[in-house]
């Protein structure tokens, strides 16, 4: 069995312990390193090469959005995972626009927080993305125009996409579309393939910045 790899980034010691504890509980996670601040962060990170950070937002010498963009820029990055303890925090949604793959509340049940990891680690990334559709529903910034890879999706693409874009998850998806859920998990990889797009976290991203969603 491989074991995902973590790293905790929060500048509460005890936060972080309690977080330890949870992880290190499941046979197929470890935590392979922690720190306190942005700046300590990127050095763990690219000392130990983790599958999946949790990295905090708000902390000092260097908050999580700065981190968070300087990781996402190496090559083979781990994903990130933003901890808030706001519902709706437009930090978390510029992370999310900046590569993160969603969000977790800190007071969050700790089979969440596993689920989410092991989500997030298998390129689902379905985490939050209908709390991320919420989140840039309140930003209101400038729409994007609409790039020209759009336009190579199939008909049916885009009705998926557009389902997806609004949250809704492969099996809601397949009972709506009357299609079986490997059909949609397939369709949904083409579309991420076309338009770049990691994962579907950033399809919502997508969908809000160019004024489809």
């Amino acid at each position: 069995m491989s074991v995902i790899r973590v790293v905790l980034v929060d500048d509460q010691s005890l936060f972080r312990a309690g977080i330890r504890m949870v992880v290190a509980s499941q046979p197929d996670l470890e935590v392979v390193g922690e720190a306190s601040d942005g700046a300590q962060a990127i050095e763990v990170v690219r000392q130990t090469r983790p599958d999946v950070v949790l990295m905090d937002i708000r902390m000092p010498v260097m908050d999580g959005l700065a981190a968070t963009e300087a990781l996402l820029a190496d090559a083979d990055p781990p994903k990130v995972v933003m901890l808030t303890t706001f519902d709706l925090d437009e930090a978390a949604a510029r992370a999310i626009q900046r590569g993160a793959s969603g969000f977790l509340l800190k007071d969050a049940d700790p089979e969440f927080l596993l689920a989410a990891i092991r989500t997030v680690h298998a390129g689902s990334s379905v985490i939050a993305a209908a709390a991320t559709r919420k989140l840039f529903a309140q930003l209101n910034e400038p729409v994007r125009a609409v790039p020209a890879t759009f336009g190579e999706l199939t008909d049916r693409e885009r009705e998926i996409f557009a389902l997806a874009a609004r949250g809704l998850s492969n099996a809601e998806i397949a009972a709506r579309e009357f299609l079986s859920e490997a059909t949609v998990k397939t369709h949904v990889s083409r579309i991420l393939a076309k338009l770049s797009l990691r994962d579907r976290v950033q399809l919502v991203v997508f969908a809000f910045e160019h004024g489809l969603a």
